[in-house]
Formats: structure tokens, sequence, C-alpha cells
């Protein structure tokens, strides 16, 4: 049976699955560059961005995107991506609040509809950008995630300086504040049944 996008995430405790089959996983569901709206890439993708002016630290190609994704133990809904982006902000230590701001104006109010943030959204947004701020992780946008395709996520998250404690304690409180929310809810799970089909086949 094919999975949706609202299905695929593989939680942050299931962190024996290789960072190349997390990956492998997500591509039947996730949408292709080419099928992202370009108001979403002019934003978020340094390839679409005028050379010499940076509207918002962080930004970072499609690929990028999905391996932080993955290591950050996020799914593909609303609350996930503005986690990922929120976080890999806050990572690289340089956004301001004149930027965060700017960034959650235009995910709620220019973004095409599909790609909106509403208010909760953007408050995980906001607190993901913190988050990464205060942790001592390298800057995601900048780590070359290709030599440790094939170690385990725990080691990958080792070798960036993820601390695992930091990101649950958060998840946590998240899940705790959005009762309703599918993506909120699902991030303290021990393994999804997605993440123990990819290990049954490797």
């Amino acid at each position: 049976m094919a999975i949706s996008y609202k299905d695929w995430y593989i939680p942050f405790k299931q962190d024996m699955v290789s960072l190349r089959q997390a990956k492998e996983s997500m591509a039947s569901v996730r949408a292709n560059q080419d099928e992202i709206p370009l108001m979403v890439q002019l934003v978020e993708n340094p390839k679409f961005q005028i050379p010499g002016i940076r509207l918002f630290h962080g930004a970072v190609d499609l690929n990028q995107h999905d391996y932080i994704h993955a290591i950050l133990g996020r799914g593909l809904l609303d609350k996930d991506e503005a986690f990922t982006i929120g976080f890999t902000m806050g990572s690289t230590s340089k956004v301001t609040t004149t930027e965060e701001t700017l960034y959650a104006l235009v995910s709620r109010y220019l973004y095409p509809e599909v790609y909106k943030f509403d208010e909760e959204a953007i408050e995980v947004f906001k607190n993901a950008v913190r988050l990464g701020y205060i942790s001592s992780c390298a800057p995601l946008d900048e780590f070359d995630f290709a030599p440790y395709l094939d170690l385990p996520m725990r080691e990958v998250r080792a070798r960036l300086g993820l601390e695992k404690p930091l990101i649950l304690a958060y998840y946590e409180i998240e899940k705790a504040r959005y009762p309703d929310a599918r993506d909120s809810q699902r991030l303290l799970d021990e393994t999804s049944e997605f993440a123990v089909s990819i290990r049954r086949v490797s």
C-alpha cells in the first residue's frame, strides 16, 4: 500500500535507521524540486536567491532539507516543516528577531495556500529558531551529510553535536501543547510502522 506524505515519519527515538535509508524512503512521498512553488523556492532555496542578498539565514536546497527532516525526527506535516526550517535557521546563530518575524509573515501571508503556516505552526517555528540557537550542534545549512549516509542516525547526530535530551525535552512540550495535532502527538513514539518496514528490508 502506498504511503502518503501525511504518514511518513521516522521518530527521533528510532535512531538505528541509516540516514540513506531515511532519505530514500522520503523520496516517494515528498514533492520534487520542480513541483515546489517559485515563491517558496525564492525564500528557502539558496540557488534561487539573488547573489549577495541573503533574506534568511539557513536556506538550503531540497536535498539538504530532507536530511535535516530525518535528523530531527520530523515528518512532512505543517508543524514538522515549521520546526525543521526554524531549527535550521536557529542553528546558524545568525538569525535576528526582525528576520524571524519577516519569515513568519511570509510563510503566513505570501506562501501558496498549501504551504502557508497557521498560528500554531508559526509558534513552532519560533520555538525551533530559539532551540536551534541554544543548541551546540553544527550549523545544519553547512553540514556535509554525504560522508555519513550509511551511519545510523544516532551516530550522525553525534557527529553533528545534536543533543538528544534537548530535542526530546522540547518534543514533550510540543506534544502537550498541541493535543489535536497529529505531527506533534507522534513526536515521542518509539517507532513507526514505516520505520520498522525500512529495517525489515535493510
